[in-house]
């Protein structure tokens, strides 16, 4: 079937969310965070895009954008193939990083707007991280200095000063239903336990194990209570390889010998 069209604003305001691939991490380490924001200030510059708002989580990325239809799309092409060069090159991995299909809502009120505007910088909050005035990936403490690709017209409009804008961020707010989703545990203790579990940093480095290898691995992961949607995510492994792991492991050790 072909690809439904966009739904672009009328306001050219768009909340745009990009995942990895299979909820695969996009970010492990500070440098990582820093060379995509380079890049998307970069490819703001050259598009005429303008951010109004961003939010890096680790495995997706949130921002609140002003800018015509084709200029959003040329913005996101340019990201996803330079930053997938990075990452790949980096911790040494092959094909995509990023799902196919990046989910993008139009804005067309200023409800609306202000309601994705507090919603993606409370997003580590939500994720019991931290405070969205305490988030180093986050654009917040920009509101009365923004960045040469960033414009916060709009909503300094809308809010005043930086007084009243703390107030509304802090505020409790019913945005829970434009996009979250919880896990048992977090992901910091996840690649904690990847750690001490297997001895690795990185959880991509599962997908250079040999088939046996990488299901006893797994299983291990499973068995000190990662569930299989968040090594999914951490390794870049298919949920369903995650699942199989412990069957594939029986099966094999029941093959005859010859």
């Amino acid at each position: 079937m072909p690809r439904r069209a966009r739904n672009m604003s009328a306001s050219n305001y768009m909340h745009i969310i990009v995942r990895g691939i299979g909820k695969q991490l996009l970010f492990e380490d500070d440098h990582d965070y820093r060379y995509y924001l380079t890049k998307l200030e970069l490819y703001c510059m050259d598009t005429d895009v303008k951010v109004c708002a961003y939010c890096l989580m680790d495995n997706h990325v949130h921002l609140l954008v002003k800018g015509e239809a084709e200029s959003v799309i040329l913005l996101l092409k340019k990201i996803g193939v330079s930053y997938s060069w990075y990452y790949n090159k980096k911790y040494e991995r092959v094909g995509h990083l990023f799902q196919d299909r990046y989910k993008s809502e139009s804005i067309d009120n200023d409800i609306y707007f202000l309601s994705v505007f507090r919603y993606i910088l409370k997003n580590p909050q939500k994720a019991g991280l931290c405070k969205a005035t305490c988030y180093h990936w986050n654009s917040y403490r920009y509101y009365d200095n923004p960045l040469p690709f960033m414009d916060l017209t709009a909503i300094r409009n809308l809010l005043g000063n930086f007084g009243q804008y703390k107030e509304f961020i802090e505020k409790n707010d019913d945005d829970q239903g434009l996009e979250y989703s919880e896990t048992r545990h977090s992901d910091a203790w996840a690649k904690e336990e990847l750690a001490r579990c297997l001895g690795i940093t990185s959880g991509t480095a599962l997908q250079k194990y040999s088939k046996i290898e990488r299901d006893v691995a797994l299983v291990k992961l499973k068995e000190r209570g990662l569930s299989v949607r968040q090594i999914s995510r951490l390794t870049g492994i298919g949920r369903n390889v995650v699942q199989k792991a412990g069957k594939n492991i029986k099966n094999e050790s029941k093959e005859p010998s010859l």
